[in-house]
């Protein structure tokens, strides 16, 4: 029986960055990788790499340039004739990047001492891993320390069985062959505006149907309404408090009923995506008498150090509680790896960046203001928007706004909340700066590089107290 120092079951963010930072602190380390993406390669690098966020990135910016040059670049005395999208080549794009990436992944195994087994991992009592090989063979390793790293997959409902040819998941998504005229996308969060706005820019029209009646109930909601009105100019029809009842496919179209305030509606659709979030992927994972318990909901149960009720065996990413971030995932593998070897790593859960990438992006970071509210935090409020900004302007992306909010006694900042152009990379500036305790005003002391779309973050700091330069400023919220 082979023995480990340590295991990691799952090449996703997680597990991957685990197991080569194992490699590089000296572990003995082994990594099990169950899924085979499009390419009949291993699925090295999880949903992220292969079917989530980079390929979707991928379709966004292309489809982003497409609608620039159809309806963006005369403004600035570029004029073009008609454009075109050649669709498998936009597709055939996105799958180079993932090969490349993904083959990145294995020569970075290899350049770090990993051993890689292309099977799928069971955690038996004993730390011992059960590795059943997709030719159906079997082994049984050791490890004094086991890693689970296994992801999720997306969700299905009832209603609307997936098929990957007219009702599709977010996997399906990502392979239209051509721009499907009428679009239908269930679930109006990351995935569904994600994935909506690539298809409606270029030329579907795009029905999202939300069960919820709030729009992004996570987001702070001076931002989420901002993000509302823009998509809705943008074309994406959205429709809150729908909830689907059924649906029924033919011909190549499929009909959707759904509920609202005002009764039963159907809707026909090319193509529907249901994009109504994840579940953890924990199925044939634990034996009974593994140690290691599920939840309701089949998330594995850790503490905020990833460690379960065994020790030795910890868990991190999709699988365990939080958000479903590659980001998370890849710290919590960090986290995980180097406590193992006696560091006293730890996360701080409570700045964990979170992005949806439509354009304008959203994005935030900490605390939001219906969350202060119901803790009973005072706080202070500064907004400034990209209207005012004169990098936006030359660009012509002025959509959308920077709000940070400082605590109302020791002006430390508790949330940055940004709609706009380069909002993923601008809230990163505040990650950093609410890492280290920053206050509001260390921020509007700073010095900011001028024309750049991080004024705008410099002057919703000076805002918060009333000092905005370049608006005009409104007494300080409390």
């Amino acid at each position: 029986m082979a023995k480990y120092d340590v295991v990691v079951i799952g090449a996703g963010p997680g597990g991957y960055v685990a197991a080569i930072r194992a490699a590089q602190l000296g572990f003995k380390t082994l990594c099990l990788e169950k899924g085979i993406n499009k390419f009949d390669k291993p699925f090295y690098g999880g949903t992220c790499l292969n079917v989530g966020c980079i390929p979707s990135k991928a379709l966004l910016d292309s489809s982003y340039k497409f609608h620039e040059a159809s309806h963006a670049f005369a403004i600035h005395g570029i004029q073009t004739g008609t454009i075109k999208i050649d669709v498998p080549a936009m597709i055939k794009r996105k799958d180079d990047i993932v090969k490349q990436l993904t083959g990145g992944i294995g020569q970075l195994f290899k350049a770090n001492g990993v051993d890689v087994i292309d099977g799928a991992g069971k955690v038996l009592s004993g730390k011992r891993v059960e590795v059943t090989k997709h030719d159906g063979s079997s082994e049984i390793v050791e490890a004094d320390h086991i890693v689970i790293a296994a992801g999720s997959v997306p969700m299905q409902i009832p209603p609307t069985p997936i098929d990957q040819d007219v009702i599709v998941d977010s996997t399906g998504a990502l392979e239209f062959t051509e721009v499907p005229k009428r679009l239908g996308v269930i679930g109006a969060g990351v995935i569904g505006l994600e994935l909506g706005s690539v298809w409606a820019r270029l030329g579907s029209q795009v029905v999202v149907l939300e069960a919820l009646e709030e729009f992004l109930p996570l987001v702070d909601r001076q931002i989420a309404k901002e993000a509302q009105k823009t998509l809705t100019k943008q074309g994406l029809d959205i429709r809150l408090g729908a909830r689907v009842t059924g649906s029924d496919v033919k011909k190549g179209q499929v009909t959707v009923t759904f509920t609202d305030s005002s009764g039963e509606k159907k809707e026909v659709f090319d193509k529907l995506i249901v994009a109504v979030g994840r579940r953890p992927q924990s199925q044939n994972l634990l034996a009974p008498d593994s140690g290691v318990s599920l939840d309701e909901r089949g998330f594995i149960f850790v503490n905020e150090y990833c460690e379960t009720e065994m020790p030795g065996i910890y868990a991190v990413g999709d699988i365990v509680r939080g958000p479903m971030l590659a980001h998370k995932g890849m710290e919590e593998g960090v986290m995980v790896i180097e406590r193992i070897a006696g560091k006293k790593t730890a996360m701080n859960y409570d700045l964990i960046p979170s992005v949806i990438y439509t354009h304008p992006e959203v994005a935030w970071v900490g605390k939001n203001e219906e969350q202060l509210k119901a803790e009973g935090v005072a706080f202070n409020v500064g907004v400034f928007p990209f209207a005012a900004s004169g990098r936006a302007l030359a660009a012509n992306d002025t959509a959308g706004m920077v709000k940070l909010i400082a605590h109302a006694e020791t002006d430390r900042l508790l949330g940055a909340h940004i709609i706009g152009p380069s909002a993923a990379e601008l809230v990163q500036q505040m990650a950093i700066a609410m890492e280290f305790g920053s206050s509001a005003e260390d921020i509007g002391l700073m010095v900011f590089s001028h024309p750049t779309l991080s004024e705008a973050v410099h002057e919703a700091a000076l805002a918060v107290h009333g000092h905005a330069i370049h608006i005009a400023n409104r007494k300080p919220r409390k």
